[in-house]
């Protein structure tokens, strides 16, 4: 497994990606999986309403379009998040946009919520036979500003509320232009309202989340922690990307565009959720970035974190870290 990795790894960024999620498809409809890879031990838990084979899971941006939700939950997840999905399909920014450290681990990428559209996600979650949790994590078109951002959101909830088994609100890709101004408290209620009134509409009961950045200040979480209390949101996924390449060793990247995940972020995500958690031990929270195995996994969870999810982890570290992580 380690040698094929390495050879997924020569491929281009994208490329790598791709090959290794059908690679995973393939051995899925062969069922190879089971043999590949371990059962693990009950580790059933209930979240929310919610109940969980285990608290790992993935994080959006690996299975963009719910193409790969059968052969991925197969590896062991207890929950998986799909998207980030908007409400018409877009190519996303121009190319080369994914960047890989590997001496430090890490990530950069400048995607650009790139993905197939929201109603072709909808075909995915209508087919897909894993039985675990599935999460969608909606946000909106790079072209659309002011009160047609908001109506992205809403649409994209509208489509997806009945097949998502909870929502993830993402205001926190920096690779959207504009996206982050959201986190300002005036426009966050703005945008939390209207969505309040559609769940409201819909007699939505299951859970939803809102995805912040981690180079927010201790002021704005602040607010946002006091408008999430305040709305129907359930809680907060903490956190995206950084902008921040000063936390990269590797001084050639760090004028680099674009978002920073990998275990470069892993002090600072994780600082964040001790942050929310100390102000606020009742929220409840997702901890995401930096996670490259077990002892960063339960760093999250001892800084006020339910679940967790991987992202670069798992690409750089490969299906392997599932086992690593859900060890006996």
């Amino acid at each position: 497994m380690n040698s094929l990795l390495k050879i997924i790894k020569l491929f281009p960024p994208e490329a790598s990606h791709l090959v290794a999620l059908y690679g995973l498809k393939i051995l899925y409809k062969l069922n190879l999986i089971k043999i590949i890879f371990p059962k693990f031990k009950n580790q059933e838990i209930e979240f929310l309403g919610l109940k969980l084979a285990n608290r790992l899971g993935t994080a959006a941006g690996l299975d963009k379009n719910g193409d790969f939700i059968d052969s991925v939950g197969s590896l062991g997840f207890g929950f998986l998040e799909v998207g980030t999905v908007t409400p018409k399909a877009q190519i996303g920014n121009p190319k080369p946009r994914v960047f890989r450290v590997f001496d430090e681990e890490a990530i950069i990428n400048r995607l650009g919520f790139n993905n197939k559209g929201v109603d072709y996600l909808v075909t995915r979650l209508q087919k897909k036979k894993f039985q675990g949790i599935v999460g969608v994590n909606i946000g909106a078109n790079k072209t659309s500003q002011g009160q047609k951002r908001i109506d992205d959101y809403i649409e994209c909830f509208q489509k997806v509320y009945q097949y998502a088994d909870y929502i993830t609100v993402n205001i926190s890709s920096p690779n959207t232009p504009g996206l982050r101004d959201l986190h300002n408290s005036d426009n966050l209620k703005k945008l939390i309202d209207s969505i309040d009134n559609q769940i409201y509409a819909c007699k939505y009961t299951k859970p939803i989340f809102l995805k912040i950045s981690p180079d927010e200040d201790a002021n704005s979480i602040s607010e946002i922690i006091h408008i999430i209390n305040n709305s129907s949101f359930s809680g907060l996924i903490a956190s995206n990307t950084s902008i921040d390449k000063s936390l990269l060793s590797s001084k050639q990247f760090h004028e680099c565009e674009g978002g920073l995940s990998g275990k470069p972020i892993m002090n600072k995500s994780t600082k964040l959720l001790s942050t929310i958690f100390k102000e606020d031990h009742t929220i409840p929270l997702i901890g995401v970035g930096g996670v490259m195995g077990y002892d960063d996994f339960i760093k999250k969870i001892d800084a006020g974190a339910s679940l967790v999810q991987i992202y670069s982890g798992f690409i750089v570290k490969g299906p392997q870290i599932v086992k690593d992580i859900l060890k006996d």
